[in-house]
């Protein structure tokens, strides 16, 4: 099983510099895969969670991928409603072949109202647009017979979203679930692979709660939650240390040793 690191690519505290250190930081700790997010329109209902500055998604990870070579590089989730789908096909293939095939597409439908508004896309209409692209990617990669179609991650976990992920992923890509909850999911869904993203939160007691997040606990909680997401059939987990507090992206080094702690003893768990 693989691990990945959701990177913040916003807030007061993200730049160039930071972004290039969470990279290598990455890279030197073993992990296999950097993701980032995706918004366009940063509407005050997206800057009170995610603030400027916020690094658009392929442009950033067009520059990361020659920083941190050993990485595959996603995006968790491009919000496929807000772009063209000829344009995503095509700028999504074009990452892909510039890195040597090391890029995960990671897609999702929105949920920030104005942001869509300021868009002019429909936000009632999001999951169909989301299906009719989601067509438009594979018809558009199919017919291109030089390079791999690119792999495909569905977040959400509604039963359109997971409809979606069986017709159109090679992945399922659940967000900040408890384990109990995906494990009942994949019982009843045949999804074409499983590639959960988790919160990761060192505590130091034991948190008790029934709905507790993935990634969230002590060490040994967070351990057990990687092993069982394993046994589950987990392909690759993501680890996101971004907890809701802009402040804390000026404080990248608390998630370094986070990572570095988990990474250790998952390694030699």
């Amino acid at each position: 099983m693989q691990l990945g690191v959701n990177v913040p690519n916003f807030g007061p505290g993200t730049d160039p510099g930071v972004l290039r250190e969470w990279a290598r930081t990455a890279e030197g700790l073993g992990f296999d895969l950097l993701m980032v997010s995706d918004h366009v329109a940063v509407t005050p209902d997206v800057a009170e969670r995610y603030p400027e500055p916020f690094y658009e998604p392929f442009t950033t990870l067009s520059w990361l991928a020659g920083t941190a070579p050993g990485l595959r590089l996603g995006t968790t989730v491009l919000v496929l409603p807000y772009r063209h789908p000829l344009l995503v096909a095509r700028t999504a293939s074009t990452l892909d072949r510039l890195s040597g095939g090391r890029f995960v597409l990671g897609v999702g439908i929105g949920w920030a109202r104005r942001e869509f508004e300021a868009l002019g896309v429909p936000f009632g209409a999001r999951g169909r647009l989301t299906d009719e692209y989601l067509a438009t990617l594979r018809d558009t990669w199919a017919g291109d017979s030089g390079h791999r179609p690119v792999p495909v991650w569905v977040g959400g976990h509604s039963e359109a979203a997971l409809r979606r992920a069986v017709r159109f992923g090679d992945a399922w890509h659940p967000l900040r679930l408890p384990v109990a909850r995906m494990r009942s999911v994949l019982a009843e869904h045949p999804v074409p692979g499983f590639a959960p993203r988790i919160a990761l939160r060192l505590t130091t007691a034991p948190v008790d709660d029934p709905e507790r997040p993935a990634g969230v606990g002590t060490l040994d909680q967070v351990l057990d939650d990687l092993r069982q997401l394993r046994d589950l059939g987990a392909e690759t987990v993501v680890f996101d240390p971004y907890h809701g507090d802009p402040e804390d992206t000026r404080r990248p080094r608390q998630a370094w040793r986070t990572l570095t702690t988990v990474a250790t003893h998952w390694r030699t768990a």
